[in-house]
């Protein structure tokens, strides 16, 4: 499965949205982005820029050229699930989270 069809799935089933709606977000027709989908045509380069728009991340993640490392792969997986898990919080409570790692950091720092 080449990386852009495998990445947009990934991409839509983290955000909880069904392929058709991620396309749906990128003002993309239910076929058109089937095809990317299903691995069979890719975007050209302004879709692809719509597309991670509409997804929330960037192209080079969707292309797959993301970190290189396995711990950078492991830290940015993790900072995509944060990111991911406040889009979904109130204010008030994304300002206790970033409050509490302020602390952890503030903590830290102090050892």
């Amino acid at each position: 499965m080449d990386t852009l069809a495998k990445r947009l799935k990934q991409r839509s089933k983290h955000l909880g949205i069904t392929v058709a709606e991620a396309g749906r977000r990128a003002g993309l027709e239910e076929r058109r982005f089937a095809h990317y989908v299903a691995g069979r045509r890719e975007p050209d380069l302004a879709t692809l820029v719509r597309i991670a728009e509409a997804l929330d991340t960037t192209p080079n993640w969707l292309l797959g050229f993301d970190a290189h490392t396995e711990s950078e792969k492991w830290l940015s997986e993790l900072l995509d699930r944060f990111a991911n898990a406040a889009m979904g919080m109130a204010p008030e409570e994304l300002k206790m989270v970033v409050i509490q790692a302020e602390a952890i950091t503030a903590a830290k720092a102090k050892r």
